[in-house]
């Protein structure tokens, strides 16, 4: 009987739709094709119904938060739930859907969330790493690749992607967004959702993506996960927000909000970031879902009496689907009869999230994505695989190679392998999604299956990654003395990255730089492979190693892309998209920070400056070498003096000054040298990534609108403004290469 209503629902619909004059390349993106359609469901929902449209829980499947309601099923059974997460694959998705489609009065299906974060089954670098790359093709290539195989197991809808920019590398989720910078985090969030939604979502190799968390996250301070953020309006909408508008013109379907407050206020119960910002001023059409049991935790925030009051903040808000918390099924009917919560609220918080139900085609086919046969055929295609291992090499930055030791292309003899990360399948790093260790590539294999015919590679592992235990380190110190050339692999265990892994130090931890010292003592060649899911100080390392290969976290071919650099198949073209230290002391630290009223001068002691350290960073933002040598000339503006206007054009020719072929990225830099407030020193503004053969050179030209220029003003107008500036153009955001132009009132 029950199923007996969705069909006739759906006959209902069909009609409807059919009666709608065709708009449908208009309408899909507004939803304005689906409003009948939603109004006839609508029209027939019980307000319980409704509140379980916006409630979502966690299947037992996955563990990614804390605790868990395993009465999800009976839950979905009730009617009382619009959405799972942590649920996967074609059998099991189509097990609940089931439920809800054939056993609840209404039929409205389910949709599937997961943390499909870096890959799904098929695992690419750690967002951090890959946005390493610069590559934007690559990085959309890998998230369509996800989205291909997260769709085939079920799932609709991936919780990704992170575009929190971040300046703390002491914050564990660092490795989860795209850096420092809000331009390249702007192009990377495209690249992203586009990867993810495609052009269709009615595509079911698509999912729908989710830009979060809403905003400012990724500032907490001390670099401590779910604290405090303290920020002006001006660095919220000029820093953090960007990534977020270009993901919303680009489309994306959700947005998730964040567990920290903002001005007073935790996001999830903020009206003015929900709705006056997302919705109204930036006129977001998608739904709203809450990060993981946040609207439980603004009572221990303080700003709710008991949970009731905090389901009260947080519909009011705008938050249109509760993540785990159970508070919107618990209280909002009562709040609705009681007169605390308005209907229309909760009318359209479900409109939003029906709507993309729609558009997933749903209502047509509630098992169009649990088809066995599909994912069967569809997980870790040999092509995907090789994918993997190419993105994985692009995302390598080379940060030290002393009296070009690297590639090792031409070596004969022994290879000591060497540290706790040179023999683990521990090399997806967090957030994995469904990615299976048993798959995964070590450095190990990587490099035996790939030496150089002659080579001997030899494994020891010297000391764990974590603990002080030494008993390991004379073991290795035989191998490497019985050796022509050492590999270290240092750094962090990968869970040290992600949610609820922020670290006081950022160094290389345990006992690994006694290891390095030893082996130093030896005085046999070193490189350094680095596996981390933050910017690292490693002064001693900068100072000491032959050469230094940071890989981050590369996923399922982790070895075999970090061989196919070290042997030289691949010359390594990664750039920083975030800043190294040289302290912890200097933390934060970023390129595009503003000048002060005493900007240094090592001469004299009452400017800007440490007593006990450089101002200057380690590994500076955008910096990455390469095998062959890159060299900038002729740079050229098109005019001195432009006109609001006009469009302001930049060239510059890059040659390639080396015996090997490579990619650059070529970086755009811009300084206004007087706003109506403070203007960061350099601001990224455009990059490509180019291929020169040995000899080649190429003349490349950036174009620079208002647009590109405008900023947060002292009226809080977002505009340029006239005046002159300052421009570089090089391979790192500490290019040399300058030029200037004046733009008139």
């Amino acid at each position: 009987m029950k199923y007996y209503i969705f069909l006739i629902l759906s006959l209902i619909l069909f009609v409807s739709c059919s009666t709608e004059e065709s708009e449908d390349v208009k309408t899909f993106q507004s939803g304005q094709e689906y409003r009948t359609q939603i109004d006839s469901i609508l029209a027939i929902m019980t307000l319980e119904e409704k509140v379980g449209q916006m409630t979502q829980f966690t299947s037992s499947w996955d563990v990614t938060g804390p605790a868990i309601d395993e009465n999800y099923k009976s839950h979905i059974k009730a009617g009382r739930v619009g959405s799972v997460f942590n649920a996967h694959s074609a059998g099991y998705t189509r097990e609940l859907q089931k439920i809800a489609v054939e056993e609840t009065r209404t039929g409205i299906p389910l949709i599937f969330g997961y943390d499909v974060i870096h890959g799904f089954k098929t695992i690419f670098p750690i967002s951090l790493g890959e946005a390493a790359s610069w590559d934007l093709e690559i990085i959309e290539q890998s998230s369509r690749i996800a989205a291909c195989e997260a769709s085939a197991a079920g799932l609709h809808w991936t919780f990704a992607p992170m575009v929190d920019v971040s300046r703390e590398p002491r914050w564990g989720r660092i490795s989860e967004g795209a850096g420092e910078d809000p331009y390249l985090g702007s192009k990377i969030a495209v690249a992203r959702v586009r990867g993810f939604q495609g052009d269709d979502l009615k595509d079911i190799t698509t999912v729908v993506a989710c830009a979060k968390h809403f905003i400012a996250y990724g500032e907490p301070q001390a670099g401590r996960d779910y604290h405090t953020v303290d920020i002006s309006e001006r660095t919220l909408r000029d820093i953090f927000l960007p990534p977020f508008k270009m993901a919303l013109e680009a489309g994306v379907g959700t947005v998730m909000t964040a567990f920290n407050e903002y001005d007073g206020m935790p996001a999830t119960g903020s009206r003015y970031l929900l709705t006056d910002l997302l919705k109204d001023e930036l006129n977001f059409k998608g739904f709203i879902v809450t990060d993981y049991t946040s609207i439980n935790e603004l009572v221990p925030h303080g700003v709710a009496r008991d949970e009731k009051d905090a389901a009260r903040l947080a519909v009011i808000a705008g938050a249109d689907m509760d993540m785990q918390g159970g508070t919107y099924m618990e209280n909002l009917v009562q709040l609705v009869e009681e007169g605390e919560v308005d209907l229309a609220l909760v009318d359209e918080a479900v409109r939003r999230i029906l709507e993309i139900k729609f558009k997933l085609g749903l209502f047509e086919d509630p098992y169009r994505y649990s088809d066995e046969d599909r994912e069967k055929a569809t997980i870790m295609k040999p092509e995907y695989v090789e994918a993997a291992r190419n993105i994985g090499r692009k995302s390598i930055v080379l940060l030290k190679n002393d009296s070009a030791i690297l590639p090792l292309e031409n070596i004969t003899g022994r290879i000591a392998l060497i540290g706790p990360l040179g023999n683990t399948n521990e090399v997806l790093g967090s957030w994995h999604g469904a990615g299976n260790y048993d798959h995964a590539v070590s450095l190990f294999k990587g490099l035996k299956e790939n030496a150089p015919k002659g080579v001997s590679i030899q494994y020891a592992k010297g000391v764990d990654v974590a603990n002080n235990d030494r008993s390991g380190i004379d073991q290795a110190v035989a191998l490497a003395l019985q050796s022509d050339v050492v590999i270290l692999a240092l750094g962090e265990s990968e869970h040290m990255g992600g949610e609820a892994a922020s670290r006081a130090q950022i160094g290389i931890p345990g006992a690994q730089m006694a290891l390095f010292d030893a082996i130093k003592a030896t005085g046999k060649p070193i490189i350094v492979v680095l596996m981390n899911s933050r910017p690292l100080a490693i002064p001693q390392l900068d100072e000491q190693a032959d050469a230094i290969l940071e890989t981050w976290f590369l996923g399922t071919q982790a070895g075999n892309s970090i061989a196919d650099v070290i042997y030289g198949k691949y010359n390594p073209s990664g750039k920083l998209p975030v800043t190294f230290p040289r302290s912890l002391g200097q933390v934060p630290i970023y390129y595009n920070s503003k000048n002060t009223g005493r900007p240094l001068n090592p001469m004299e002691k009452y400017t800007s400056r440490f007593l006990d350290e450089s101002n200057d960073p380690l590994y500076p933002f955008g910096y990455g070498l390469s095998y062959t040598s890159f060299g900038y000339s002729d740079l050229t503006v098109e005019k001195a003096t432009y006109q609001m206007d006009e469009e302001i054009r930049i060239s510059v020719k890059v040659s390639n000054f080396g015996d090997r072929k490579g990619e650059e990225v070529v970086q755009l830099y811009v300084r206004d040298l007087v706003g109506s407030v403070t203007r960061p020193v350099r601001e990224l503004k455009g990059f490509q990534k180019i291929l020169l053969e040995p000899g080649q050179s190429r003349f490349l030209s950036f174009v620079l609108t208002q647009k590109d220029l405008a900023f947060t003003t002292k009226s809080m107008e977002f505009k340029a403004e006239p005046g002159d500036f300052k421009f570089w153009v090089g391979g790192s955001s500490t290019a040399d290469l300058t030029g200037n132009f004046n733009i008139e009132k």
